[in-house]
């Protein structure tokens, strides 16, 4: 008797003194839900619905912006009783009307087996076509995806098999119509991938990390391809273990990877300059905590069994005055006021060593609403993109949300207002036997503007959705001073042949009228002269220019305003 009561008196004396650790150290507390967090088969396959049954496909479109649904069938139409959520997005840089864009694909909602979706667009997301999934039949989440210089799309997929965690990287060359048989990429649980652009010895590299919990290769969470996804190398490790975050290449070919750390409250960003080199070890020259004033966290009521969104690391890559700068953003729940989540950022000018006080991106005046899945992209001309979904008008006890924009085109020291771009929606429809709407959103940054891959429920299940954002309107205050007085039109718009520009300018300056493409390339100029305050037209001739979305670009002075042309066959 006596042994079983020191026996008892030392269990409770370890159960308490564990339950102390957990309410004293958040870390462990972050660490343990890093461990029940990750992907798996629970529910078996279920086909579609025998009655397949459609409802209009959304779409939205202004000056501004506009929203298509991607996951739709061949009419163009939303397929009842599915679900999509966790999307990537790929650009091809040698033609930006191609897109990719991969996903979750749930083709029942009442089975949480999902799959490789993905689908395409050749004329600058105006429409898309969802030709089904890579690999049907087999599990895979956790979709990522990148591109190289030549065009090339790069989709890395997760699959679980007993609790084994693997990735495939598989490969388009056709602008994402067909996909290669895939290439064993080590992976683990919620891995990230970027390839390097850079024009350096690493050009065309791809590079991968995972959380390292859930590696098929452990201890080692971290591989690279340096034969443009011909085959993987084996695993290495990362300093202080980051996870639940990206990965960006710099301009001269420096890898960065950001995540949250079991060992660090806050975000870790690992920095290595040998990576890029083909020939040599993959070391690390640093390993920096981040204070965003806040943790990533899971679990939250709004997304319950989900994450309020990932570490984002980039870097400019521009020529201006920012180039090489390191910015790190995320939703996060707040330690200095307990915030549950706010969008916070910071900036490195030192490649990583240091870093800025954080900065709240969100304007809301509460500490009791919810700013998550925040996502960052940098444009080659050095702009910073966000966005995020927002409850702040949600009625007390309900989660709804919609979608927000700002950015900035001064490094970060100042930004734009916070525009809503989207109606509310609630985020607890059409769970497909989990219930979160995914785990991120993923966004690509041109000079034009932002172009964003999401999920919501304005169709009242889970859907995926393309959104492109043109900053250079987006960002202006609806109560600014006038602003008539300085406008630009385009008419008729769609456009088939022959269209007329109307501009006002409020003095006498120079004044350029352009039309760009969707990168922001000048393609036609149509005035470059001194002109004096007034209303002005000019026509021009569209019949050359192919299908797709172009930009008429208003510059007097240092003031720009855009509009958007549609040109239709």
């Amino acid at each position: 008797m006596k042994k079983f009561f020191i026996l008892f008196l030392g269990l409770l004396l370890v159960f308490i003194f564990q339950t102390e650790a957990f309410a004293q150290n958040k870390t462990v507390v972050l660490g343990e839900k890093a461990l029940l967090h990750h992907e798996t088969p629970d529910d078996p396959y279920l086909p579609p619905p025998a009655l397949k049954m459609a409802s209009p496909g959304y779409h939205y479109k202004s000056s501004e912006f506009f929203t298509v649904q991607v996951n739709v069938d061949s009419e163009g139409n939303n397929i009842i009783g599915d679900a999509a959520n966790e999307p990537s997005i790929a650009i091809d840089p040698t033609n930006p009307n191609n897109m990719v864009i991969g996903w979750r694909q749930f083709d029942n909602v009442n089975s949480n087996f999902r799959q490789a979706g993905y689908g395409y667009t050749t004329d600058g997301g105006l429409s898309w076509t969802f030709p089904g999934k890579i690999n049907p039949g087999v599990f895979r989440s956790d979709p990522v995806l990148d591109f190289d210089t030549a065009g090339n799309f790069y989709y890395n997929s997760l699959n679980s098999d007993n609790s084994v965690y693997t990735c495939k990287v598989f490969k388009s060359i056709n602008g994402g119509a067909d996909w290669d048989a895939g290439v064993n990429a080590k992976g683990g649980d919620k891995q990230w991938m970027a390839i390097d652009r850079s024009g350096g010895v690493g050009t065309g590299n791809i590079y991968s990390s995972w959380t390292s919990y859930y590696s098929s290769c452990s201890p080692g969470f971290f591989t690279r391809s340096v034969n443009d996804g011909a085959s993987f190398q084996s695993c290495t490790t990362i300093p202080d273990e980051p996870y639940w975050g990206t990965m960006t290449v710099g301009p001269d070919g420096e890898l960065y990877v950001a995540g949250t750390s079991s060992g660090y409250n806050g975000i870790i960003v690992a920095k290595s300059t040998t990576a890029q080199d083909p020939s040599g070890a993959v070391t690390w020259d640093l390993s920096t905590p981040v204070d965003l004033d806040g943790n990533i966290s899971g679990w939250t009521p709004i997304n319950p069994v989900g994450i309020l969104g990932q570490a984002n690391i980039a870097v400019d890559r521009s020529n201006g005055p920012g180039r090489g700068n390191v910015y790190v953003m995320a939703s996060v729940e707040r330690i200095s006021n307990n915030d549950p989540a706010d969008v916070m950022f910071a900036k490195s000018t030192d490649g990583g060593e240091t870093w800025s006080a954080p900065v709240r991106i969100n304007n809301d005046n509460n500490t009791t609403k919810y700013q998550w899945f925040g996502t960052m992209s940098v444009a080659p001309n050095g702009r910073i993109d966000i966005i995020w979904v927002d409850n702040r008008n949600a009625p007390t006890g309900s989660y709804n949300s919609a979608l927000y924009y700002c950015y900035s085109d001064d490094q970060g020291e100042t930004w734009s207002i916070n525009k809503k771009l989207s109606n509310s929606f609630n985020p607890h429809l059409g769970f497909p036997q989990q219930e979160k709407i995914g785990d991120y959103y993923d966004m690509e940054s041109d000079d034009a503007g932002a172009h964003l891959a999401w999920a919501n429920t304005f169709n009242g299940e889970q859907d995926v959705y393309y959104t492109h954002i043109i900053p250079q309107i987006v960002g202006v205050e609806e109560n600014s001073e006038n602003p008539e007085m300085f406008s630009i039109t385009s008419y008729p718009n769609p456009l088939r042949d022959k269209g007329t520009i109307q501009y006002q300018v409020p003095g006498d300056q120079r004044v350029k009228v352009v039309l760009c493409n969707m990168v922001g390339e000048e393609i036609l100029t149509l005035v470059d002269k001194e002109q004096q305050p007034g209303t002005y037209t000019v026509n021009f001739s569209g019949e050359s220019l192919p299908a797709g979305y172009y930009l008429c670009r208003l510059m007097a002075g240092s003031q720009i305003r855009t509009a958007k042309m549609v040109k239709v066959m």
